[in-house]
């Protein structure tokens, strides 16, 4: 294998070859046009590495350059790694990037829901996510879907965008690796589940069915909703409603808590559903 070429330097920030860098923050808030920010080592060498995600570019602190070679050497040669002094990319992304590592991605290609689902293996585990507005929380979401086995993620069309930056870097990375896909406005994520053999299991602090007593479905798809709201009555009504058991005068965890408390339990304590 070739080495990788020599970083380009940038000595201005106001370089246009590094324009999608500029002001990362209030990008983030406007969008990027199908690309996204990743930020950090372990997001890197994800991103680098994983085979739905493109890198474009990648921005580092000049001190970072040399310890990062062996994260580098499996991108294509043609994408270009910018280096910049510290002072320089500080400027660049308009707050002190401490970390001293960006990267910009495009994710390759936009499994539909139906080809998500219809790709799941016998035994399965999918994340439902419904009405999931807060960055932070989805990339918690995604981290625990990661560390827990599950086979992809399913978004309502309300959820926020998982390859937000700050989303991508709560999951650390996971949001690069797990399999994922949106549903259409008008789509019902039950029927949806159903549709291809996945038994929906609903999480709310009324449901029927206690945790310790709940026994995993060869296909079980776990649908969580937004803390607050919670999820819709009728959606409640049409799946197995699952809760978690707390002390006396509290029923609610934040949803990612609640998420790894159940998804663990349905990687490693369920058993199979009586026939």
């Amino acid at each position: 294998m070739q080495p990788r070429p020599a970083p380009i330097p940038i000595d201005d920030p106001e370089d246009p070859r590094v324009a999608p860098y500029r002001h990362v923050r209030e990008r983030d808030l406007v969008g990027r046009q199908g690309l996204f920010i990743a930020e950090g080592q372990v997001v890197l060498r994800l991103l680098a590495r994983a085979p739905g995600m493109e890198t474009v570019s990648v921005l580092l602190a000049e001190t970072r350059v040399a310890a990062l070679a062996d994260a580098l050497a499996p991108l294509d040669r043609q994408v270009p790694v910018y280096a910049a002094s510290q002072g320089v990319i500080d400027a660049i992304a308009g707050f002190p990037l401490h970390r001293g590592i960006l990267a910009l991605g495009r994710r390759r290609s936009a499994p539909t829901a139906e080809a998500l689902l219809g790709a799941l293996p016998p035994r399965a585990l999918v994340v439902g996510l419904h009405g999931i507005a807060n960055h932070d929380n989805m990339g918690a979401l995604f981290r625990n879907a990661a560390a827990f086995g599950a086979d992809a993620v399913l978004l309502d069309s309300t959820c926020c965008d998982p390859l937000y930056r700050k989303a991508i870097r709560v999951s650390v990375g996971a949001a690069l690796t797990m399999p994922f896909a949106r549903l259409a406005p008008d789509a019902d994520m039950v029927a949806a589940m159903a549709a291809h053999g996945v038994a929906p299991l609903a999480l709310s602090p009324a449901g029927r069915t206690a945790l310790a007593d709940l026994r995993r479905p060869p296909r079980a798809g776990l649908i969580l909703g937004a803390e607050g709201p919670g999820l819709p009555e009728d959606l409640l009504a049409r799946a197995e409603s699952v809760s978690i058991p707390m002390a006396a005068g509290f029923d609610s965890l934040n949803v990612a808590v609640a998420a790894g408390i159940v998804l663990h339990h349905l990687a490693f304590a369920a058993g199979p559903s009586q026939p």
